[in-house]
């Protein structure tokens, strides 16, 4: 629009040169009473025109020349009012009234550039600019927001502020501010965790305060002097308290989480921690840094590799059967032992990379991918035989003769009863009292019938004869294998 202004003075002026003196200008008119336009000779030329032209009078035309040139002059004023900025605005307290955005926005570089700070006490006066602290304001988008909201062409909005934040780059400034004034400086400590061998744990090392001056102070000032219209101000140059980026609180918090992922760590099948890995292990894996100010978790892929080259042998299994103790009917007597899958691990080449992404979440238990056998369950029909003219205790299993002894059954008047029995309780060891005897401590007594039992004998040795009071003496060994072997239920069969 500034150049529509330009473009309009420019006119009236070769208009007014064009003109013969003291003669009306020499535009072209339509001659008086004639309905055909004539142009203006050029020089030693004849007039152009599209009709005879007819001879008339000549006329003054001051006036029109006047308004011509007031409505130039009009024209500009007004296009002006439409590309600057109304009179009065200031941006953060910047000055940009009658100025274009494009110009607005130097002046308000400029204006913050160019502010100066002068650091006294520990400073001793030394000067530092705007420029020198990296000052920066978003001074493009503040003048257009200036001028859309307070064109000059809007009496309403003249004399407004557009609010603006003014920040110093952080380590721009903090180096202008050590070269001038060293002695204010001296760097804090972060808290830092690292691990104890000795103690198989992580530790936190405190935090240490430190001095320093203050760059968000310093903002704070600048913002306030040129809010207020001004371009230079004091500040203090003294050393003012320096708070590490990483607190003891910080570092504890990390500290804590650490020591309870060490209590979980591992290799998972399910909720089965099937690989566990000790504290020191994990510790090669990874450590804890400090990032501006930030702790994080950084892991070590290859360290993680070395134990998951190792899983297949960890982790891999043959299934095992269940095993159940039957009577003959086939009523389970005991589970002899629970059945287990059998389990073949699956890729192991990018478990070490995931692990380590897991374990900077913060993340030990990492679950593996298994393919499981199923396994098979067992039927073991248990038996017992006391055969009394051989004196001989025989044991089977679906069938098959697992064990024999030979064995001293009640003697003449105490003989061991016949029939077929069932194995009804188990006693560790106990005192054996009858009308004429009492036998102290007898170990491994497993009951069939009333009060007669297998057990085992200290007593005496000399199995193969009839010797009891009509329980069926065993040495201590095989007592202990029939109490551990035959669960109760187990049918008994005893005869000649």
């Amino acid at each position: 629009m500034t150049d529509l202004i330009s473009a309009a003075d420019a006119a009236t002026e070769k208009t007014a040169e064009a003109a013969p003196s003291g003669d009306a200008p020499a535009v072209a008119e339509f001659a008086d009473g004639q309905d055909t336009l004539a142009l203006p000779p050029a020089d030693g030329d004849q007039p152009l025109a599209w009709a005879p032209i007819e001879p008339a009078p000549k006329k003054k035309r001051l006036g029109l020349w006047i308004g011509i040139g007031v409505g130039v002059i009009a024209l500009g004023a007004g296009a002006a009012s439409t590309i600057l900025i109304a009179p009065g605005t200031t941006v953060a307290g910047i000055p940009v009234g009658w100025m274009t955005p494009g110009a607005a926005a130097d002046a308000i570089s400029s204006h913050l550039e160019n502010t100066t700070v002068t650091l006294t006490g520990d400073g001793e006066g030394a000067v530092l600019t705007g420029a020198d602290l990296g000052a920066s304001i978003d001074a493009r988008a503040l003048a257009d927001e200036a001028f859309s909201s307070h064109p000059m062409w809007n009496v309403t909005t003249w004399n407004a502020t557009v609010p603006g934040t003014i920040a110093l780059d952080p380590e721009e400034a903090d180096a202008a501010l050590r070269e001038a004034v060293p002695s204010s400086f001296e760097d804090p400590v972060d808290a830092a965790v690292t691990f104890d061998a000795a103690t198989g744990a992580y530790t936190m090392t405190p935090s240490e305060a430190g001095t320093a001056i203050s760059v968000p102070e310093l903002t704070e000032a600048i913002s306030e002097t040129i809010a207020g219209g001004g371009r230079t101000l004091q500040f203090s140059g003294d050393p003012t308290p320096a708070i590490p980026a990483v607190s003891d609180e910080d570092a504890n918090t990390v500290m804590t989480s650490l020591n309870d992922m060490l209590g979980t760590i591992g290799f998972y099948v399910g909720d089965e921690r099937t690989v566990p890995v000790d504290a020191a292990t994990a510790a090669t894996w990874f450590e804890v840094v400090d990032t501006d100010g930030e702790l994080s978790i950084v892991a070590d892929e290859s360290a993680i590799q070395e134990t998951v080259d190792a899983l297949p042998g960890l982790v891999d299994r043959a299934p095992v059967n269940a095993a159940n103790v039957t009577n003959s009917a086939g009523k389970v007597l005991r589970v002899e032992s629970e059945g287990v899958n059998g389990r073949t691990i699956g890729d192991t080449s990018d478990i070490a990379a995931d692990f380590a992404a897991q374990l900077e979440n913060g993340d030990g238990m990492y679950a593996l991918t298994v393919t499981e056998t199923p396994f098979e369950s067992v039927t073991l029909v248990r038996t017992a035989d006391v055969n009394l003219s051989t004196q001989t205790a025989s044991f089977y299993e679906n069938g098959q003769l697992v064990n024999s002894w030979k064995i001293s059954s009640g003697a003449a008047g105490h003989e061991t009863q016949t029939g077929n029995f069932t194995i009804r309780a188990h006693v560790p060891i106990q005192d054996m009292v009858g009308a004429d005897y009492v036998t102290e401590d007898v170990p491994w007594v497993t009951y069939f019938n009333g009060d007669q039992a297998f057990h085992g004998t200290y007593w005496h040795n000399n199995f193969g004869n009839r010797m009891s009071h009509g329980c069926v003496n065993m040495p201590i060994s095989a007592a202990k294998w029939v109490y551990d072997w035959a669960p109760d239920g187990v049918e008994v069969s005893v005869h000649y």
